[in-house]
């Protein structure tokens, strides 16, 4: 059996300029560890465990960004599905020796992810513990095109904010904001999503759950929020990487200490408490610390 289902996040990476600052940004950070002679490609360790990956940018007119990649046990007729529902095929599938195949795309809202079709490597070894990955979302601007994309590609099915079991009803998933978090009339990437309107934001999110399963919270793999007027007109559809922390707010200090930034600092959602940071080098990401036994996160 598989160790990832069908279209479940599987794997990420960041492209960088400079890889050895990168290295030690996130091995500050996170404590990750990384191996000597990687090359232009580096694996990211957590106790032992594949968690990530840093990638040196081949050309410097690619984003300096983390990107997320679904699994998929048949990548080719994942791609034609991509360009059937309006995506765009950046990269067809090519082979990553004996790991697996890998092929990127865009939505219809320009959003890039990738695919992967596993060979001796599945992805993540571990995930939803501290310091690795925990949850993504796509954000756009143009959500009914995407919505049916993601739902045709990935046969994702859709939880709206406010539905019966959903994230309004007191569920919820990383970027459900709830009242007292951020700072008053403050708008920044990633701090758009679904709990907006708990206080008083008019914001679309739709959580996805597999095909197969039963939609709501309980299933939900990822999400789609959306980017609104508020934000500058040439800021481009993307996916937000989270990665669970143990501490949202030492954890953002410690990344300002490390020549990082906070884009939005550290709320309240139904899941505990977040923040969107970026790197010393520009990438952007979140990180989540995990409500525990039903207590918000201090």
């Amino acid at each position: 059996m598989a160790a990832f289902a069908q279209s479940a996040p599987c794997w990420v990476d960041v492209q960088l300029p400079d890889l050895e600052a990168g290295k030690r940004f996130y091995g500050e950070l996170f404590g990750w560890t990384f191996r000597a002679g990687d090359g232009p490609y580096a694996d990211a360790f957590s106790g032992g465990k594949l968690v990530a990956a840093l990638a040196a940018k081949q050309d410097g007119r690619m984003p300096t960004a983390w990107g997320i990649y679904f699994a998929t046990d048949d990548i080719v007729a994942s791609v034609a599905r991509v360009r059937e529902a309006g995506g765009q095929v950046i990269t067809d599938p090519v082979r990553a020796g004996r790991a697996g195949a890998v092929a990127q795309a865009a939505d219809p809202g320009g959003a890039v992810f990738g695919l992967w079709q596993a060979g001796d490597r599945e992805g993540f070894e571990k995930q939803n513990e501290p310091v690795s990955f925990c949850w993504t979302e796509v954000h756009t601007r143009q959500k009914d095109r995407v919505d049916a994309f993601y739902e045709e590609v990935f046969g994702f099915q859709g939880t709206d904010l406010g539905t019966p079991g959903g994230a309004g009803s007191g569920g919820g998933e990383p970027g459900e904001e709830e009242s007292g978090g951020g700072e008053p009339g403050e708008e920044q990437p990633g701090a758009d999503g679904p709990g907006a309107a708990e206080s008083g934001r008019d914001v679309d999110f739709r959580m996805w759950s597999p095909a197969g399963t039963e939609p709501g919270p309980d299933t939900a793999v990822g999400g789609r929020s959306v980017i609104t007027d508020a934000f500058p007109a040439e800021m481009p559809s993307y996916f937000l990487t989270y990665f669970a922390v143990e501490d949202c707010n030492a954890t953002s200090g410690h990344a300002v200490r490390l020549g990082g930034r906070i884009s939005a600092p550290p709320f309240d959602i139904p899941y505990g408490r977040m923040a969107v940071l970026q790197d010393d080098q520009g990438a952007v990401f979140a990180v989540l610390q995990p409500r525990v036994s039903g207590k918000r996160a201090e």
